[in-house]
């Protein structure tokens, strides 16, 4: 715990969300004082309603609280290990919600806004950060969220090059590899085309008959779609229109775009042409999860379900993540962030929040503990390890700042994109870390995943608790 007094020069935390009052709290915690600037007070933004600390602009719910074998689960109970001033929280304001943490959005701005007040090695100073932190900030950390403001974004993009801060996610939805049915796909890459770091057998291919594609075209066309808020415009452009509008320009769009099925052939039917064919390509370092290729959506989440498991071969896939298509200040974090958050452009400089690539409350508030223990233990000399790739803090921090696959065949195009916390992201287990259940005949499936789910959880806490005891 923290004293009120401290030898150490401040670290400076731009951004009063989940993230930003997360590292701060980490930061004070750990005995280093924290400036923490937060503009709504000054200004406000198209989505906040109040200036309260942490304030929740969309749901109220922090996901699933299981710890046992769900990843989200399993980061609350991380970070309620490492003393998570969010969590507690809002386990103090939650409200009824079955096996979810929901929160009365009020209580919890509240408790945050009133611990960062009350802490005596924080100080809370409301005003907007136009530009990149001033050089004799020395340490800083950048929370600014999916809503940073424009005088900052502009000066971030100018930092770290104009292609690398995007203002809208087009994202794919991603599919756990496990779940796809090889009996009907194969791999494949288009004209079996060796890529750089590629076999000729890069993408998993899903074949369409006539009657099954005009079946999904009428689908898409027909499922229920989310629109645009007034605030962020209709950022339609080459490259990312969603799969249903492509739909609806002509039937036979699709099979002339992403769903073309030249240089293919069905390796399980192979004097049969497909009609058109979907193609995912490899997400992540570990080939846990693929992403549908141009599959970027405005969707309803029930309708994408509905509708992909349309696919052949994706008739039980579980997904890791849907689509979307929405606002999001973020950074292509792999590429200027090394492993503890910091830019490697400008030492001392670190991102943290959504702003670097995550999704959801709980998601942003652990990216900024991290943040925040990564700079106070620079600030006090101290080197403090990265969390194990076996934790949700370093499953998630390693998709962030190098888990993810470039996609070569596609030069120029961002294939970074945020995500939440699944158990894709996490390192395979061990052989032999389960074990088929005393008397059990047939151990697959639902039984064998689930089994998967509550090891890959258990390790995860175990070893959560010995880096923390580091």
């Amino acid at each position: 715990m923290s004293n009120d007094t401290s030898s150490h020069s401040p670290i400076h935390v731009i951004g009063g969300g989940l993230a930003g009052s997360e590292a701060a709290w980490q930061i004070a915690e750990a005995g280093v004082p924290v400036v923490l600037h937060e503009m709504r007070g000054v200004r406000g933004t198209d989505a906040h309603k109040t200036d309260g600390l942490a304030e929740l602009v969309c749901s109220n719910s922090f996901r699933s609280d299981d710890a046992t074998s769900n990843a989200v689960g399993v980061l609350h109970a991380e970070m309620r290990l490492a003393g998570s001033l969010i969590m507690k929280a809002a386990d103090a304001n939650q409200v009824p919600a079955g096996g979810a943490l929901a929160v009365d959005r009020d209580g919890f701005s509240d408790a945050v806004t009133a611990a960062i007040a009350g802490h005596p090695l924080i100080t809370v100073v409301r005003e907007e950060v136009r530009g990149l932190p001033p050089r004799e900030w020395d340490l800083a950390v950048i929370a600014t969220g999916p809503l940073t403001a424009p005088d900052l974004a502009e000066s971030i993009r100018q930092e770290t090059g104009a292609d690398a801060l995007a203002f809208f996610d087009a994202i794919a939805p991603i599919v756990y590899t496990e779940t796809i049915d090889m009996d009907i796909c194969w791999y494949q890459s288009r004209y079996d085309k060796v890529g750089p770091g590629g076999t000729g057998k890069d993408y998993i291919n899903c074949p369409m008959n006539e009657e099954q594609y005009n079946a999904f075209i009428d689908a898409l066309v027909a499922g229920d779609k989310t629109g645009f808020k007034e605030w962020e415009g209709t950022p339609y452009f080459d490259g990312c229109l969603p799969i249903e509008v492509m739909a609806e320009r002509g039937r036979e769009t699709l099979r002339y775009g992403p769903m073309k099925p030249m240089g293919l052939t069905n390796a399980h039917n192979p004097t049969v042409k497909a009609y058109a064919v979907v193609q995912l390509r490899q997400d992540n370092a570990l080939g846990t999860l693929y992403n549908m290729v141009g599959f970027q959506t405005k969707l309803k989440y029930g309708a994408q379900a509905e509708v992909f498991r349309m696919i052949p071969g994706l008739e039980n896939a579980e997904f890791a993540r849907l689509g979307g298509l929405h606002r999001n200040t973020y950074i292509n974090s792999p590429t200027l962030l090394d492993g503890t958050l910091t830019l490697k452009s400008r030492p001392g400089l670190r991102f943290a929040g959504q702003i670097t690539g995550c999704e959801g409350y709980v998601e942003s508030a652990s990216i900024g503990l991290l943040a925040g223990r990564f700079a106070a233990a620079e600030r006090k000399g101290e080197t403090l390890a990265v969390p194990p790739a076996t934790t949700a803090f370093g499953a998630l921090l390693n998709h962030i700042t190098g888990g993810h696959i470039v996609s070569d065949d596609e030069p120029g195009k961002r294939s970074f994109q945020p995500m939440n916390v699944n158990f894709g992201l996490f390192p395979p287990l061990d052989p032999g870390a389960i074990t088929k259940p005393e008397g059990v005949k047939r151990f697959r499936g639902k039984e064998k995943a689930a089994a998967k789910k509550q090891a890959t959880a258990a390790r995860a806490l175990s070893d959560c608790a010995a880096w923390l005891n580091g």
